[in-house]
């Protein structure tokens, strides 16, 4: 088995080697840097089935040889990475979509491209299902990361009824895990940070406000299901235990008893969503897949990962 994955040096990406490569698949990992961190995968560099290849999809990508699977997962992703990388967040979930779908076509591979549970903006409804169109704004802050993996997913079924091409979609809601960046301003990152550095944690707003955090190790073996799978409609991919943004925040206190950090409140943005919560009946139904690493046990993980970080 053969596989690509765009983003490989990214925080989800490389996790997704890292489980590929156990399966005994080649990985080539194609990465431009944008956000990418190559401390990420300088553990796969002597590994003799993973390959880098330094290039953006942006343009078209000429490759030897079969490629069985894509995973497509090359795109800013945080909030500070893709209002920071606005034009370059809509060309590769555009124009990079459509060449690595077009390579997918030529090789005959299945193709993966990774949605995010942005799609759904400022949901109306929660649970959110996949047949929920979701409530957005095309112009808003955040529309050149929601609009462009709309655009994305759209990308995905075009080429699947015009050129019966194999193609997949998940919808990849909140994920955690070591080789978060730590300045990528996600609030579990910020959380951790914060309380080993003895930081006020900055909460938005009122802090009732709810999220679902999904482990990464959960996230990638959801993928690979996915890609395993013959269903070609979007998945939702995350962890339906919902917290509210405080309990978060305390949660993460226990963990560093020696912390000296407090809860510190600042208003909140006007784009931000009040619920993020999926519902994964689909991933249950068709891929036999629901999260498994308590969300306790992931927090330990994370903060073990950014003391050695702080540290160095």
């Amino acid at each position: 088995m053969r596989a690509l994955i765009s983003g490989v040096a990214g925080f989800i990406g490389s996790h997704l080697a890292d489980l590929l490569l156990s399966q005994a698949c080649d990985v080539l990992g194609v990465d431009n840097f944008i956000t990418g961190d190559q401390r990420n995968i300088a553990h796969l560099h002597a590994n003799p089935r993973f390959r880098l290849i330094h290039h953006d999809v942006i343009n078209p990508l000429s490759l030897d040889g079969p490629i069985d699977h894509i995973y497509h997962l090359a795109s800013p992703s945080s909030p500070v990475a893709y209002t920071t990388h606005r034009i370059a967040t809509l060309r590769v979930n555009s124009q990079g979509t459509c060449n690595l779908l077009d390579l997918a076509v030529q090789k005959n591979s299945r193709f993966l491209v990774a949605s995010t549970a942005e799609v759904y903006g400022d949901p109306k409804i929660t649970p959110q299902r996949e047949d929920y169109c979701g409530h957005v704004n095309p112009v808003g802050l955040n529309s050149v990361y929601e609009e462009s993996k709309r655009f994305a997913e759209a990308c995905a079924m075009a080429y699947q009824r015009q050129h019966a091409a194999d193609t997949r979609i998940v919808r990849i809601f909140n994920t955690y895990g070591p080789r978060m960046s730590i300045n990528d301003g996600r609030v579990l990152t910020n959380f951790v940070c914060q309380t080993l550095r003895n930081e006020p944690l900055t909460i938005l707003g009122d802090g009732t406000q709810t999220r679902c955090f999904c482990y990464v190790s959960d996230m990638v073996a959801g993928m690979v299901k996915a890609m395993e799978s013959d269903f070609h409609e979007p998945i939702n991919l995350g962890n339906p235990e919902d917290v509210t943004i405080v309990q978060l925040a305390r949660d993460i206190l226990k963990l560093v008893p020696e912390s000296q950090s407090k809860l510190s409140f600042a208003p909140a943005p006007a784009y931000d969503p009040q619920v993020r919560k999926p519902d994964i009946s689909r991933a249950k139904q068709i891929l036999a897949w629901s999260p498994k690493v308590p969300r306790t046990q992931g927090l330990a993980k994370v903060v073990d990962y950014y003391r050695d970080q702080i540290r160095k």
